[in-house]
């Protein structure tokens, strides 16, 4: 199977960080395993045309870039962090609508 077979089998964030086998506290996982896997995504994302085309070396730079994925919610949390947008948004948005434009 090569490496991208490979990584297209895994599922959960903890399948990925056993696969590279990174230690892990599974609390932090259990919490932030969405955002892990997203901020991982956009790592990978903006390593691009730098990312190696070989197998080898490329797996190492995948590993790097999971354990910082990871280490962001060790040292941080989902709110800080704002991997997804509906962090990123700031205060709640209101609207008001009125009685008459109610239809029952």
């Amino acid at each position: 199977m090569s490496f991208e077979e490979e990584m297209e089998e895994l599922e959960s964030a903890e399948d990925f960080l056993q696969y590279f086998q990174l230690e892990y506290e599974p609390g932090v996982v259990h919490v932030n395993r969405l955002h892990i896997l997203q901020r991982f995504h956009d790592y990978i994302q903006k390593a691009g045309d730098d990312m190696p085309e070989n197998e080898i070396p490329k797996r190492a730079v995948y590993s790097k870039l999971l354990q910082r994925a990871y280490q962001d919610f060790v040292e941080s949390d989902a709110q800080t962090e704002k991997v997804f947008k509906v962090f990123a948004m700031g205060e709640p948005q209101t609207a008001f609508v009125s009685l008459s434009d109610i239809k029952t």
